[in-house]
């Protein structure tokens, strides 16, 4: 049953993301601090962070997620399982991994289904397939899904939002395509608690943003009305 905006509690769906270039080891405790407080399942944060995130947040319920060969997904697979190897190993129990676009746009399904493969069996954690959906058209997206899903993910995730964001049409598509055997992510340029809600209604089971603050206090006060 599709979930209704009185039962959706925002915190609960957000992935707190510290991934601008220019991030501080104050900026990343501070996010790490917030996710906590406002129990949000993870903080999504580079590799180089993954370490001071863990320690942070050692003993509570929020997950660190690493994102993976980010933001291009043009690294070789080599370069990826070690990123993400590493990134378990400094305490990541999550990884958001962008899938190679040009293999993608070129046809080469095995290469992408090797490298995804790979780093869901070496690294035994929940993976999430960043899918870029901006710059793909849908028969892309429905490819990239089922390549995925057929590598063992736990989630498809729409964006890295560094080419564009989450739409209610890319989560439907990719509700379809799932059918609710695994997780959809939706990311990238989710500003007001209104568009996080018809993400949510549309499929979405995790929201990734660096504004999860400002959604949860858009919620509060509309709440509060």
């Amino acid at each position: 049953m599709p979930v209704t905006e009185s039962e959706i509690d925002i915190a609960t769906y957000i992935d707190h993301a510290m991934l601008k270039p220019t991030a501080t080891p104050q900026e990343v405790e501070k996010c790490c601090q917030e996710a906590w407080q406002y129990n949000f399942p993870a903080v999504c944060v580079y590799p180089v962070a993954v370490r001071q995130a863990a320690e942070l947040l050692h003993g509570k319920d929020t997950k660190v997620c690493a994102v993976i060969g980010f933001p291009t997904g043009a690294t070789t697979s080599g370069s990826k399982l070690y990123e993400a190897q590493e990134a378990v190993d400094n305490g990541a129990t999550e990884l958001d991994v962008v899938i190679n676009l040009g293999w993608l746009k070129s046809g080469q399904s095995e290469p992408i289904y090797q490298e995804i493969a790979e780093i869901c069996a070496e690294t035994g954690q929940a993976v999430k397939a960043i899918l870029e959906t901006s710059v793909l058209t849908d028969t892309e997206k429905r490819l990239a899904a089922e390549i995925c899903m057929d590598a063992g993910v736990a989630y498809l995730k729409t964006s890295t939002g560094w080419f564009g964001g989450a739409t209610v049409a890319d989560v439907r598509l990719l509700r379809d395509i799932t059918r609710g055997q695994i997780g959809i992510k939706a990311s990238g340029g989710i500003k007001t608690v209104e568009q996080a809600i018809e993400l949510i209604q549309a499929g979405a089971t995790r929201l990734g943003t660096s504004r999860g603050l400002d959604l949860v206090h858009q919620q509060d006060n509309i709440n509060s009305r």
